[in-house]
């Protein structure tokens, strides 16, 4: 097998697997905080018991993240010694304080789990504070050293190697606050509806315990401001990427030619060869508005470049139209919700509307990987936009293909051992409220 072609494998697929767990470590935890917001303030058992069961959730997809984490930095210096070597000394300091951050978020996530009936219960309560803040810094940090990635800055080249012309250039990049809260609201979506569809299943087998409904009520609540907010912040980051990457944005809608009042693109399958998308719909001027603020805007396209410096347009553009069609799904889905509790005035939601929110469940993990594919896809063929290519980044190894099968059973294995201990967490008997 070529050997960019098995590393890019192995990285996806590492990546892929990562990130779920990532996620994870950054919205379990709020939703534990919430939980234990709610006991504080109702004195209601089944809010503490959640807490507790979401903790030993959170631990468990926390150490196999810390597995999977292990075996990324290890893929960094195995499969891409050129990217480190260029770029190592600018990218060192975030890799490092995401890993305090790691290391925080362990140490109190251990005194949560090892504390209950061992500290007070005020004390006990205030150790998940660092638990949600360490493992929102953690995803904020690491977003900082994709965004440098995407836009390099502060640095110089010295014999053939990236030096950083200040402390932290890492933090500099242009994209990085824009992308940061963008990735953690994705995180916090795909959590909250997660969880949502997990409960709303329960209730769905006729399990209507007072901690079923909690959970349903408290992560649909979340998750309807964070997708709120992720729209906003989505707009945001695209108006980035218009001004510091704009192949990304014309794979993005698949824009081939230069123009203004540039339509966007909703589906449609693109053509490179012709420069044409069929089946899309066009909504005229948006992309101009998009990213220039006018309809009269002029964006330039795709043939504005080099062809050997394009992305893989079709597959941007799709996985553009998925992370856009799941996320749009997830915000009426939150809006409807709502709505009808309104309504409802605290009756029981009907059950055309659980099988909603269960059939939801995926569809925010599902734009987080699409959103992934998106960033890195669209980037190529560069690892460093505009100074480094990823075919200068690779190992000159040829067994690279022997690894990616090693790694492939290592996440296999990692995924039965995890449905099996989530599964006994599940099936433990909840206590019975006070």
């Amino acid at each position: 097998m070529n050997p960019l072609l098995a590393a890019r494998w192995q990285m996806e697929l590492s990546l892929a697997f990562h990130m779920v767990f990532a996620a994870v470590g950054m919205g379990l935890p709020v939703l534990l905080l919430g939980a234990e917001a709610m006991a504080a303030r109702t004195g209601e058992a089944h809010w503490k018991d959640l807490a507790r069961r979401w903790a030993k959730y959170t631990a468990v997809l926390f150490a196999v993240g810390a597995v999977s984490g292990t075996a990324l930095s290890f893929e960094l210096g195995l499969l891409w010694p050129g990217f480190m070597a260029w770029a190592g000394a600018v990218l060192g300091p975030a890799f490092a304080l995401e890993g305090y951050a790691f290391f925080l978020e362990a140490i109190f996530l251990g005194l949560y789990l090892y504390g209950a009936g061992r500290l007070s219960p005020r004390t006990h309560r205030w150790t998940a504070v660092p638990v949600a803040v360490s493992g929102l810094a953690s995803g904020v940090i690491v977003t900082a050293a994709n965004a440098w990635m995407q836009c390099p800055t502060a640095f110089t080249e010295v014999g053939g190697v990236a030096v950083p012309t200040e402390a932290f250039a890492v933090f500099r990049a242009t994209p990085w606050p824009s992308m940061a809260v963008h990735a953690a609201l994705s995180c916090y979506v795909s959590v909250a509806f997660a969880v949502a569809g997990l409960a709303a299943g329960a209730m769905l087998r006729g399990r209507q315990e007072p901690h079923h409904r909690a959970a349903l009520g408290l992560s649909m609540a979340f998750g309807a401001v964070s997708m709120a907010l992720q729209l906003v912040s989505g707009h945001d980051l695209a108006g980035v990427v218009a001004r510091t990457q704009p192949v990304k944005l014309a794979a993005m809608e698949a824009h081939f030619e230069t123009s203004r009042r540039a339509p966007a693109l909703l589906g449609g399958l693109p053509d490179t060869e012709t420069g044409t998308v069929r089946g899309a719909l066009r909504v005229p001027g948006a992309l101009s508005m998009l990213a220039t603020g006018s309809l009269d805007g002029e964006v330039p396209g795709l043939r504005a470049y080099p062809r050997d410096r394009w992305p893989s347009v079709t597959l941007v553009h799709l996985s553009f139209d998925v992370m856009v069609g799941a996320g749009s799904a997830l915000a009426a889905l939150s809006a409807l919700w709502w709505l009808l509790a309104w309504r409802r005035q605290g009756a029981a939601p009907p059950r055309w509307l659980l099988w909603g929110v269960v059939l939801g469940a995926p569809l925010g993990f599902l734009a987080l990987e699409a959103g992934w594919i998106v960033t890195e896809a669209g980037r190529q063929p560069w690892v460093v936009q505009g100074h480094l290519l990823t075919a200068r980044s690779v190992t000159p190894r040829t067994d690279v293909g022997a690894t990616l099968a090693l790694f492939t059973a290592l996440y296999l294995a990692l995924s039965a051992a995890t449905w099996a201990v989530l599964r006994t967490i599940a099936r433990a008997p909840w206590r019975a409220p006070s």
